[in-house]
């Protein structure tokens, strides 16, 4: 199996290369800019694996990845290079638009005339599966999960790009018949997580010493969902995921954002223990705007067609982290 990876010098990227090469022996051709973001070292552990090969490119680059195409010639792209941080849309949202959607419509362009010429067992085996989020479907009730058939309605900049890229990739789809399928993920985490993020930004400045600001109150809640867990699931649904269809990839372990800091802290203190408890460290800041109550993701049908279920509790999952 050849798998052709965007974005896999990043944090979920990374861990999906990963698992492809190491746990599947796939051969995989990793596809990165290298952005702030991307960083080579989440991949030392497959630099020097055979199986492994590393492109530089920016995915809006028609060229580069037309040549990515057909020298590599994939069975499969799966598709995660993305601009993915809030608070960064909103200060500057074209890097968000000239990525998450220009950039997704050059590589299903891109997709689709390698596809095209492909010869019909080429066709047959031929997956692509476009990687995104289920901040698309907005905030939401205390009572409520979000499933494949929940209304879009982004909130961020970030989260109406990403939209934007997921509804291109469906129409891809439909259009012209490519074998396309699109999952969205809850909240990921786990090592190799770049140091903007609320749980390894947190665990940083725990271990500094220095304030763990956060958003508001703190009553947020996120399904947080860890990183291997996420990287099994994906290849799981490019490999058996019926085409056409989306699945919800969630842990099913809600977390109020101000707990998510306490227990990093009540772990670090009894790992690295402090002068003082460091849940003392914790700052309520000013709000960001269009900031979503609550996400929560409704697995059901990815565990009930495909048979994943979540391997690590939230717990398991920080102690890993950290």
């Amino acid at each position: 199996m050849r798998v052709l990876v965007t974005g896999g010098a990043g944090f979920i990227g990374s861990a999906v290369v990963r698992h492809l090469i190491i746990d599947k022996g796939y051969d995989v051709l990793n596809v990165d800019k290298l952005t702030y973001a991307g960083t080579l070292t989440s991949l030392l552990p497959v630099a020097n694996n055979p199986s492994y090969r590393f492109v530089r490119a920016d995915i809006s680059d028609r060229r580069a990845i037309s040549e990515a195409f057909s020298t590599f010639r994939p069975d499969r792209v799966m598709h995660l290079a993305a601009e993915s941080h809030v608070d960064r849309s909103i200060t500057g949202a074209r890097d968000f638009i000239e990525t998450n959607v220009l950039g997704t419509f050059n590589l299903l362009e891109c997709a689709r005339a390698y596809w095209q010429s492909m010869e019909d067992e080429g066709k047959r085996r031929f997956r692509f599966l476009h990687v995104s989020t289920d901040e698309v479907y907005g905030s939401l009730a205390d009572d409520q999960l979000f499933s494949e058939e929940t209304r879009y309605d982004p909130s961020s900049p970030y989260s109406a790009s990403k939209a934007a890229s997921d509804h291109l990739a469906k129409a891809w789809a439909r259009t012209y018949g490519m074998p396309i399928l699109v999952s969205n993920c809850s909240n990921n985490y786990g090592p190799y997580h770049f140091p903007e993020k609320l749980i390894p930004l947190t665990i940083l400045n725990a271990l500094e010493g220095k304030p763990l600001s956060i958003y508001g109150d703190g009553t947020n809640i996120r399904d947080w969902l860890f990183v291997k867990d996420h990287a099994r699931a994906l290849d799981l649904i490019a490999e058996r995921g019926r085409i056409g269809e989306t699945y919800n990839v969630g842990g099913r372990n809600e977390r109020r954002n101000v707990d998510v800091v306490r227990s990093i802290c009540a772990a670090l203190d009894g790992l690295v223990p402090a002068r003082r408890p460091r849940e003392e460290l914790i700052r309520f800041v000013e709000d960001r705007p269009g900031h979503d109550l609550r996400y929560a993701i409704d697995a059901t049908k990815l565990e009930e067609e495909l048979g994943w279920e979540a391997e690590d509790s939230f717990e398991s999952g920080i102690e890993k982290t950290i």
